[in-house]
């Protein structure tokens, strides 16, 4: 048997959708799966390095997608939850869905299972609370400013609320904990890796042209990585 491997991918759901198609189109030994940022190396295991792949993570949800749509959401959300070894468990769950009744009886799928629809309700619940407490101020060029701190990486899941309860409105919602932000521009929405490092600036939105200071590098209480254009995840588009 060839040694079990850890797989790396780049911390993104298409990067793990990505993962998971590897491992099925090669028929890997899994021992475990790894956020590079998060990166553990065991004992006697092999790390690959996954790349992420629109159309192979795009394959894998739509596969998905004919299988349950209430597994996708649970999938999706309890992603969210970036708890230790969800990728892992995550695996485990999908691969159940393919596998034999005395495959998914040894793996102890319904453990997995119970754990999994756990974590998407926390998730869920933390999203409407984030939904229900976010304070908004306008800024100078008349953009919805806010800073959050959800328990969870709720963030890919509050812009349509958002963009419902705000029509016609553009908004910036900063995750100060995991140090990104989403930004609806009335087209779509992108999400912006960067940090704030001034909370007098937080404290006093009205008087900053918000999208110049984001968007302008040179800006020294900014550091703004290259923009990501944002996708709804959960079409793994």
């Amino acid at each position: 048997m060839e040694n079990p491997k850890v797989l790396i991918y780049d911390g993104s759901f298409s990067g793990f959708l990505t993962t998971i198609y590897k491992i099925f189109e090669e028929g890997l030994h899994v021992a475990n799966i790894q956020n590079k940022r998060e990166v553990q190396k065991g004992l006697f295991s092999e790390t690959v390095t996954v790349l992420t792949q629109t159309h192979k993570a795009r394959r894998v949800w739509e596969g998905i997608q004919k299988k349950s749509h209430a597994a996708m959401k649970a999938i999706y959300f309890a992603y969210l939850s970036e708890t230790k070894g969800i990728e892992l468990m995550l695996y485990q769950y999908i691969r159940s869905m393919y596998a034999g009744s005395q495959q998914v009886s040894e793996d102890g799928i319904e453990e997995i299972n119970l754990k999994i629809q756990q974590y998407s309700r926390m998730v869920a619940r933390e999203k409407h609370r984030i939904e229900a407490v976010a304070n908004f101020q306008i800024s100078k060029d008349q953009v919805y400013f806010s800073t959050v701190a959800p328990y969870f990486n709720v963030l890919p899941l509050i812009s349509k609320y958002y963009r419902s309860k705000y029509k016609g409105q553009e908004f910036i919602i900063y995750d100060s904990k995991r140090k990104y932000a989403i930004h609806y521009n009335l087209t779509t929405v992108e999400i912006i890796s960067l940090e704030l490092s001034s909370q007098a600036f937080v404290q006093d939105v009205s008087n900053n042209n918000i999208k110049a200071l984001i968007y302008n590098n040179s800006y020294p209480q900014l550091t703004n990585e290259p923009r990501i254009p944002y996708c709804n995840e959960r079409r793994a588009v």
